[in-house]
């Protein structure tokens, strides 16, 4: 029985893995700021939240003793240059140092494809200095670059739902990228046997995984589909990238979290879809599951102007 730090356990992937770990028996602990965020997964067994901040290299190296391997699936999508610094290079730099403060070698570390120094986002050049930190270090790490994630509660193929379920068209930039999007399931799957070495990932040491799906879509495709299986779907009106960032800017400047940003429309100026040069899912032995099998599972009816109000808070 293996004990696993989780960073990001209480997100979206992160309830997914610690799910599977604790079905493989494995002992998870979950660090987090607030108990209260770490509901959906602390009923688990062996499981122990802890409330602690993990950008504080003191309190990151009292959890790590006693741990067999630290899973980071902590990101942000969207921000200012400083919190996408802050999120994805100066955490994984703050892990490295306190693994070599405790002997803790064995870190998973998920990326995302499309990474890269010279990348056109802000989220896609910060990822590439964070798993170059982690590289540098020295550690016993494997790296996964997933696709776009779907799965029941995302906010990709839900929110193109929501939109269509609120307006009679939808005006749409970057219509044609293309996405090979992958189920939250497979990314879990892949995490965890990496973790806790577990078949072909016993060899995972030092790799670096595409995380896709077996299909590669355009956005319009996908959003098309999410209208259909939402049972509203509308007129895609194709937008050029300057007025899409006008929209994605007005989209930062209303209340909350924003539903897109200029930065997102700048990761979509190349498709994120494998590259195929690198080992994929099924080097893990996983097969991907299409969207289109799992997406009529979790996407559907409900009312969408309150689905999308309720979307906005969360």
């Amino acid at each position: 029985m293996k004990n696993i730090l989780v960073l990001g356990g209480t997100g979206f992937v992160g309830r997914h893995v610690c799910e599977k770990l604790q079905r493989a028996d494995g002992c998870v602990t979950v660090p987090t700021r607030r108990a209260a965020n770490a509901s959906a997964v602390q009923h688990l067994p062996r499981l122990t939240v802890i409330e602690a901040d993990v950008h504080d290299e003191a309190q990151l190296a009292r959890l790590l003793p006693g741990h067999d391997a630290v899973i980071n699936l902590v990101a942000i999508l969207h921000g200012s240059e400083a919190a996408f610094e802050r999120t994805h290079v100066a955490l994984p730099a703050t892990l490295a140092r306190a693994c070599a403060a405790t002997g803790v070698r064995r870190v998973v570390h998920v990326s995302a494809l499309g990474v890269g120094l010279d990348a056109p986002s802000r989220y896609q050049r910060s990822k590439a200095r964070g798993e170059q930190v982690l590289r540098q270090a020295g550690l016993d790490l494997t790296v996964l670059r997933p696709s776009v994630i779907f799965g029941a509660g995302d906010r990709f193929l839900n929110l193109f739902a929501r939109l269509q379920a609120v307006f009679p068209v939808l005006p749409l930039a970057g219509a044609g990228v293309r996405f090979q999007p992958v189920w939250v399931e497979d990314v879990a799957r892949a995490v965890v046997a990496c973790a806790l070495g577990t078949g072909p990932a016993r060899h995972s040491v030092g790799q670096t995984y595409e995380c896709a799906g077996p299909d590669v879509f355009t956005l319009a495709d996908l959003v098309r589909l999410a209208g259909r299986l939402g049972s509203h779907q509308r007129p895609i009106v194709p937008l050029p990238m300057a007025l899409g960032r006008l929209q994605a800017l007005m989209m930062e400047l209303a209340p909350g979290e924003p539903l897109m940003s200029r930065d997102n429309l700048d990761a979509m100026r190349v498709d994120n879809v494998a590259t195929g040069q690198l080992p994929g899912l099924a080097d893990l032995g996983i097969r991907p599951s299409s969207v289109v099998a799992v997406a009529p599972t979790y996407l559907g009816g409900g009312n969408g102007r309150s689905r999308l109000l309720t979307l906005r808070r969360g």
